[in-house]
């Protein structure tokens, strides 16, 4: 028998809160609604005394934004992981993928609330630091940095030192202009649907994605391959060279 977890649901819609209740009961039968709430103070005094594993928290509700709860508790306190419920925009929902945050969009679909319960049970506990760098990149008005949830801490990051970024898989390495690399447990898809080419950003290979600022040559030899800063050799597939001149004279412009 799969174990059962507490959950709280905030949001300050009425239906919107039956509605999720009703579909958890039915989908995903192992979580036990112990509170439902209209607001960030009646949350807090619930989480208080559940003590839940999971929360399900809107955004957008009056009073408080739902990324004000984290504000009311100490560090030692927050051991519950919390999946966002939201209508929020594009921008928004990038700012999600590449923080590590879990999120259903409204309305909620039941198939990507089945997906996200088995990826809480996997996790379970880390949420601050993942809220923290989701905090940064929903409020950065800096389009050169972005911040990266990086196992338990965040990392602010200045695109301009970036080389590229490798794909392994579900793991993404940065490579840095000084030598260094960073491992993020996000998809190179979702940092090309973050950053894109306004960003300076090119995907040049179903594996690699780079920053174009630095480009110093393609070669056509070998199968095709990018320099970048003279030394650092970049794979570019037969498909992508065809665009590398027309996306490099766009960002320049």
């Amino acid at each position: 028998m799969s174990e059962t977890y507490k959950a709280v649901i905030i949001d300050d819609e009425l239906r919107a809160r039956k509605l999720l209740s009703g579909i958890l009961h039915e989908y995903a039968q192992n979580i036990r609604i112990v509170a439902e709430c209209a607001d960030l103070p009646e949350a807090v005094k619930a989480i208080r005394k559940h003590k839940p594993d999971l929360i399900f928290l809107d955004i957008e509700m009056p009073g408080h934004s739902g990324l004000e709860l984290l504000n009311f508790f100490d560090e030692e306190e927050i051991d519950f992981e919390i999946i966002f419920t939201t209508a929020y925009d594009q921008y928004a929902i990038r700012a999600f993928r590449l923080s590590a945050i879990d999120y259903l969009l409204k309305p909620i679909d039941t198939e990507e609330l089945q997906q996200a319960m088995l990826r809480f049970e996997k996790k379970k506990n880390g949420s601050l630091p993942n809220i923290a760098a989701l905090r940064q990149n929903l409020t950065n008005t800096d389009a050169n940095k972005i911040a990266v949830a990086a196992g338990n801490t965040f990392r602010f990051l200045e695109l301009a030192t970036v080389l590229y970024l490798k794909a392994d898989n579900a793991i993404t390495e940065i490579h840095f202009n000084d030598g260094s690399k960073l491992s993020v447990s996000r998809t190179l898809t979702q940092f090309e649907e973050v950053l894109g080419r306004e960003s300076g950003f090119f995907r040049c290979h179903k594996s690699y994605m780079v920053n174009t600022n630095h480009i110093t040559e393609y070669v056509k030899t070998n199968g095709g391959y990018l320099l970048l800063n003279g030394k650092i050799v970049v794979p570019i597939s037969s498909e992508k060279a065809g665009e590398l001149l027309s996306v490099v004279k766009t960002i320049k412009h």
